[in-house]
């Protein structure tokens, strides 16, 4: 099985970058961050001639989710149980590769940092905290499943200096702040890997890069997108791989895809 995640960041405006990727690549699963649009416009028709199969959990605005499948899906959840949330950020679903059975979801969890008008103002830190709360909540239920499952997407949380190129520069960013990488850290200690992690425990693995300022040209990147797997899931993973090919492309997201293979 091959599975991978992508913020898109809007899928219309770079679905030829999306539909050359999978032509290439052909994943088994694609998790998508930031589609930024509804129903209506999702461009199932061309996801479909390329041979996937769409679920989606749209919006218009910085949000919206979707997953990608050769094989058939199964929605399971459109958005985290018990958390009242106006974002379209979770998006859950079953899916069976051959003989086994699979629990995937495409995450775009909240930035958390403050508007640039009101530096002072907490509230998106606070309905960060509060959204990975609930994350926690739900994995530890999904891991009573007994059944591979896959958290996978944009989890806007630096884990470890390691993870970013300038750690001076995001001490106070809601990104790289010790309540988040405390959060984050708690779903690894229920049981879930950092499947990059696992095999590649040295590697910067940068999976985005800012538009602004030659960061790409200059490796000013930092590793923001996770795969994170359960045992069952883990104990099957063969490799798992920063593909940079989306980045380098014309009017690329400023996200690239984190690619992962299981047996």
């Amino acid at each position: 099985m091959i599975i991978a995640t992508y913020n898109v960041n809007s899928i219309n405006a770079r679905l030829d970058n999306l539909l050359e990727w999978l032509n290439k690549n052909q994943p088994d699963v694609i998790l998508l961050q930031e589609i930024k649009t509804e129903f209506n416009d999702f461009p199932f028709f061309e996801l479909q001639a390329a041979g996937y199969e769409a679920k989606i959990l749209g919006q218009k605005s910085y949000n919206g989710v979707a997953i990608l499948s050769r094989q058939k899906i199964k929605i399971r959840e459109e958005g985290l149980p018990d958390f009242e949330d106006e974002n379209a950020r979770y998006l859950e679903a079953e899916i069976e590769i051959g003989k086994q059975k699979y629990v995937v979801a495409s995450i775009y969890l909240p930035n958390g940092n403050p508007p640039y008008n009101n530096p002072d103002d907490d509230t998106k830190y606070v309905y960060k905290l509060k959204w990975m709360e609930a994350l926690y909540n739900h994995a530890r239920k999904l891991l009573d499943l007994r059944l591979p499952v896959i958290l996978g997407g944009d989890f806007n949380v630096i884990m470890t200096e390691h993870d970013v190129y300038s750690p001076d520069e995001y001490r106070g960013n809601a990104l790289f702040r010790k309540e988040v990488k405390q959060r984050l850290a708690a779903l690894m200690y229920l049981g879930f890997y950092d499947a990059f992690r696992c095999l590649h425990p040295n590697e910067a693995g940068y999976t985005f890069w800012d538009y602004a300022g030659a960061a790409l040209q200059n490796d000013l990147g930092m590793r923001i997108d996770y795969l994170l797997l359960s045992p069952d899931a883990a104990d099957r993973l063969n490799n798992c791989e920063v593909d940079k090919s989306p980045r380098l492309g014309i009017k690329p997201s400023d996200h690239t895809i984190l690619k992962a293979e299981l047996e």
